[in-house]
């Protein structure tokens, strides 16, 4: 409900039990949080008043204050004391509590975006975490005036432990996406592939002392390491590596 008008003892309504509660939430006590507005109510009001910083007249004029429905942070002030308020006129700016990670995508990569789907993310200090993708939209930067304007998609995604992002307001957080997966290959180092004379690639395979070279062919590439399959291979055979 809108505060639509100034709230002092005596007013009653559900604005004032909504007031009330909120203020009760804020901390202040000594009232009862009914729909009525009383003394009571008016002497915790003060006390809110001073620890604003406000004159402590013990009403709330019309304009003094704005609800939301539910908690919100403030995430910047658009006006300075002393600007003149106008209609339409933002005075701050505010967002939800939850702590989320945002990502922007090119429109090439909207294969990526898949509602619920697992994400890695790599926090500032480098330690790793996951979370899964739970919004998504298509944004347009309009560019400085230079440059064409720019679709992307703006991803959202939140951690599987919300902790991992307590403290953090503003971070980098590097988001990793899954484009495919492939279960039960066998992958060696991207560094240890050879390019053969004969064309394709090989690895080096090094066993009872000796080395010799197995043709390959490759499959998926993803952080650092190559799906290879090749006659002869097995799990834990070994592999030579570029000094």
């Amino acid at each position: 409900m809108p505060a639509y008008r100034t709230l002092a003892p005596g007013t009653t309504g559900a604005d004032v039990a909504q007031f009330e509660q909120n203020l009760s939430a804020l901390g202040y006590t000594g009232f009862t949080a009914d729909d009525t507005y009383t003394e009571a109510t008016a002497a915790a009001v003060r006390g809110w008043q001073g620890d604003l910083g406000v004159a402590k007249t013990g009403t709330v004029d019309q304009g003094r204050i704005a609800h939301a429905a539910g908690p919100v942070r403030v995430d910047g002030l658009k006006a300075a004391v002393g600007d003149r308020a106008r209609p339409d006129t933002a005075v701050l700016t505010r967002t939800g509590t939850v702590r989320l990670v945002t990502a922007e995508l090119d429109v090439s990569d909207e294969r990526l975006v898949v509602r619920d789907a697992p994400v890695t993310l790599t926090l500032p200090d480098g330690k790793p975490t996951t979370g899964r993708i739970t919004d998504s939209r298509t944004v347009v930067d309009p560019g400085d005036g230079k440059a064409d304007p720019v679709t992307k998609i703006a991803v959202t995604v939140t951690p599987d432990d919300a902790a991992v992002l307590a403290g953090l307001d503003r971070a980098s957080v590097r988001v990793g996406f899954t484009a495919a997966e492939r279960e039960d290959v066998l992958t060696v180092p991207v560094a240890a592939l050879l390019a053969l004379a004969e064309g394709g690639y090989g690895v080096q395979v090094v066993e009872d002392g000796a080395t010799r070279i197995v043709p390959v062919r490759t499959g998926m590439f993803a952080a650092g390491r190559v799906e290879v399959t090749g006659d002869g291979l097995a799990e834990g055979t070994t592999v030579g590596m570029p000094a």
